[in-house]
């Protein structure tokens, strides 16, 4: 039996006693312990065994750690240095809550708390962004939602990833896991910076007011691709109670191109808690949005296009021949 194989409610490893498993994903489980030396309760996340045969899973997980190591705000959950340790696994705060995803899977939202959640979650990014640390996964999976809506901020396992590979379609989702919040920088290969995290919660706080994400399709491909293409329903034609100050906010955090976006996320939450102080645009996508493009159209345009170019040679040389 294998060590991962023994952990059981009970057991230890080194000075912390496993009281409970809170989650398994592919990469890694989640425990609840206790610190046997000061009883203090923490959450232990110790990866799969096979993660350590994959030296870029690996990697991220080592990233998180250290990174999570840096980091010290209420926003951000804490990754504790042990020293002590006999084999590779983080030890980090423990934080009552929900995830955002839990959240959104079971309630409807009011405006008032999806405004609360995100200029929480943007107190956050301003401090990590002023660290020097892009998140580049925010997704209602990585927020912890507790007492009064704090929020934490977690999984930082590809945070500040200055050596990864360019992302590519191929290896997009493996890297990030669902692409309802990438942006379109990230889907185009690049690797972002915090105007693509103040993009992904712009996805999110969509999500909050509408109860669905702006960008769909049937795969992972096609989402990326709508985001490239076209413009999402307006959130007031979603959610008709939606305000044209709020809707502008959104369309601002959610602009295709980053240059257009909030710069940072301090005047993305300044806009949020002042709606009465934000001038509405007369944007084209209010209009254009029901027009829908797919990539295969774009491809028939352009290959269209090109097999018309002969025709239209071959009709200016007959003008031209008769033209006396």
């Amino acid at each position: 039996m294998s060590f991962y194989d023994a952990l059981h409610p009970g057991s230890e490893i080194d000075s912390y006693r496993i009281e409970t498993v809170v989650a398994r994903s592919g990469m890694a489980s989640i425990y609840r312990a206790v610190d046997t030396r000061d009883n203090r309760i923490v959450a232990l996340k110790i990866p799969h065994p096979d993660l350590e045969a994959d030296p870029i899973l690996f990697d991220r997980f080592r990233r998180e750690a250290e990174i999570g190591q840096k980091l010290n705000h209420p926003m951000i959950m804490r990754v504790f240095d042990d020293e002590s340790k006999s084999r590779v696994y983080m030890v980090m705060e423990w934080c009552n809550g929900r995830l955002l995803r839990q959240i959104l899977t079971k309630e409807k939202i009011s405006h008032e708390r999806a405004i609360r959640i995100a200029i929480h979650v943007l107190e956050g990014l301003a401090y990590i962004h002023a660290n020097g640390i892009i998140h580049r996964d925010l997704k209602p999976e990585n927020i912890m939602v507790g007492e009064n809506d704090q929020i934490k901020l977690i999984d930082f396992g590809i945070a500040g990833d200055s050596a990864a590979k360019r992302l590519t379609f191929t290896n997009i989702t493996a890297a990030l896991g669902t692409p309802d919040y990438i942006s379109p920088e990230q889907v185009k290969g690049k690797r972002g910076d915090r105007r693509s995290d103040i993009y992904s919660l712009g996805v999110m706080l969509y999500e909050m007011l509408t109860g669905k994400t702006p960008f769909t399709g049937p795969s992972p491909l096609a989402v990326m691709n709508d985001r490239l293409i076209n413009f999402p329903m307006p959130p007031s034609v979603a959610d008709p109670t939606i305000s044209p100050e709020l809707q502008e906010v959104l369309y601002r955090a959610l602009e295709r191109d980053p240059s257009h976006r909030y710069p940072n996320a301090q005047e993305f939450a300044h806009d949020l808690a002042h709606l009465d102080q934000v001038g509405v645009a007369n944007r084209l996508e209010l209009t254009t949005w029901s027009k829908r493009k797919s990539q295969f159209s774009r491809k028939l345009m352009l290959y269209g296009g090109l097999a018309m170019i002969p025709v239209f040679l071959l009709l200016l040389m007959y003008l031209v021949a008769h033209w006396h």
